[in-house]
């Protein structure tokens, strides 16, 4: 049975120039620049230079793309711009002749994958040899551990490549790529690796002996259960420092010691979205736009609209297929540089109010004088919704005098003292790691010891809460913090 109704329904909706403000809020400054680069490339309707015309009127959407369309309300001269103006006029004067803006070139070195390739063409192997070895690097993880079995390897191969090899063989060819550089790769476990890079050094009598201990007490080692290891050795605490010593200089990740890829490494480096001042007490903040364009719409486009409007009685079909192209374009591109220029305006408005509610940090550089401050407190300041200001402080940061910092790194939660008084929870994070870093190591706080240390400094918090700041400070319990 087919029946018809009407139903009323409310939405809210972000149109396509909403969404593209809110993803360019998210991006730092270096993903921006690239954003504008492939724009710059996908839009021709969009080029480098100072906008003549600010205007950001959007294109009449009575334009009808369709046959019979009435195109009486589309106005051409809406997209002119006034021709009269001197180009001179419309440059603008804010740069030095010694300013250079060039591309870094940056040099792509050899991965660590790469490496062990090249090291296996250093030794005498026969095609067959050669191809499972190959298949074993590519089993390596970045890391530098070999995480599968042979035996599964074995039956891959076979399938995937149709190379019929033996468990056996598989060994062989594993072992061969553990004697390759850096020393413990191929490993399947991280006893493995360290045992790997102790048959590679030369074997004094504290080498042996870390081995001892790693095959017979790596579960007592890791836990740091020092007096079964001296109990089941017979040695001394000063015989037990100089092994543990001889085995912390170890790598327990060969892989990530790898320096041959130059290019991740040089992308990793931070590029700050702000840049602080301090002039006697003046607090400044600017955005670092320094290899960010000027946009504005191609001014070609103009004499298209200009034909258009001039020849209206000579209107083709594909005359007009040709304008509703570029009006699309030209709407891409001014949606685009809106987009900038309020992504531009929220962060210096969003970082200038982090900056006065945090004014004594930023003068005196002392995490103590960082005040408690959540996102709802900068949204009430600017007016923004609190989702703005987490998108405003996601992966941006600022430099300052005292080094450069993630925007993150100013919010903090708050708690209160004896005295009555609001602290931020950084304070409380700084004085529990000062705790733990003047302690005894031969017998460390627990996270009810390091309470009652809190509580004397007037800090009155729960076991708890201590071990969840631990936590977040990646400060382990106090049995693995044990030294002897």
């Amino acid at each position: 049975m087919l029946k018809q109704q009407l139903q009323q329904k409310l939405q809210q909706k972000l149109s396509p120039a909403q969404i593209q403000v809110i993803k360019m809020l998210e991006v730092p400054t270096l993903e921006l620049e690239e954003r504008i680069r492939q724009e710059l490339e996908e839009n021709p309707a969009l080029e480098e230079g100072a906008d003549v015309d600010s205007s950001s009127d959007e294109i009449n959407d009575d334009f009808d793309n369709g046959d019979g369309g009435n195109n009486d309300d589309f106005d051409p001269d809406e997209y002119m711009s006034d021709d009269d103006i001197p180009d001179y006029k419309l440059k603008a004067n804010n740069s030095s002749k010694d300013d250079k803006r060039e591309d870094i070139p940056f040099s792509a070195g050899m991965t660590f994958h790469e490496a062990l390739i090249d090291q296996l063409g250093l030794i005498q192997l026969t095609e067959h040899e050669r191809m499972l070895a190959e298949y074993v690097i590519g089993n390596i993880d970045e890391e530098g551990y070999l995480r599968r079995t042979p035996e599964s390897m074995v039956d891959d191969i076979v399938f995937n490549a149709g190379i019929q090899t033996t468990d056996e063989e598989m060994y062989r060819m594993i072992n061969v790529v553990r004697q390759f550089d850096p020393p413990g790769v191929g490993a399947t476990t991280l006893q493995e690796c360290l045992i790997l890079q102790l048959d590679r050094k030369k074997q004094t009598e504290e080498v042996k002996q870390a081995k001892l201990v790693l095959n017979d007490y790596f579960e007592e080692f890791s836990k740091k259960h020092y007096d079964k290891i001296t109990r089941g050795l017979g040695i001394t605490d000063d015989q037990l420092k100089k092994i543990i010593s001889e085995i912390i200089r170890l790598n327990p990740k060969p892989g990530n010691a790898w320096g041959g890829n130059v290019l991740e490494k040089s992308m990793a480096t931070i590029v700050p979205d702000f840049i602080l001042e301090n002039d006697m007490g003046i607090l400044t903040v600017h955005l670092n736009n320094s290899n960010i364009p000027e946009l504005r719409v191609n001014n070609t486009y103009n004499e298209m609209f200009q034909d258009y409007a001039s020849n209206k009685k000579n209107h083709t079909r594909e005359m007009k297929d040709a304008v509703m192209f570029v009006k699309q374009k030209i709407d891409a591109a001014r949606w685009f540089i809106d987009a900038i220029r309020q992504r531009q305006q929220t962060l210096l408005t969003t970082m200038m109010a982090i900056v006065e509610f945090q004014r004594d940090f930023f003068i005196e550089g002392d995490d103590t004088y960082l005040k408690p401050m959540i996102l709802k407190d900068i949204a009430d300041r600017t007016g923004y919704d609190i989702s703005t200001i987490s998108r405003v402080s996601n992966s941006k940061y600022i430099q300052t005098e005292f080094g450069i910092f993630p925007v993150k790194y100013f919010f903090s939660e708050s708690m209160t003292n004896d005295s009555g008084e609001e602290v931020s929870t950084r304070e409380i994070k700084k004085i529990l790691q000062d705790c733990i870093d003047n302690e005894d190591k031969r017998k460390p706080l627990n996270d009810d010891a390091l309470a009652d240390v809190l509580k004397e400094k007037g800090y009155i918090i729960a076991r708890r809460t201590v071990a969840k700041y631990r936590e977040q400070l990646n400060i382990p319990v106090a049995r693995l913090r044990k030294e002897i």
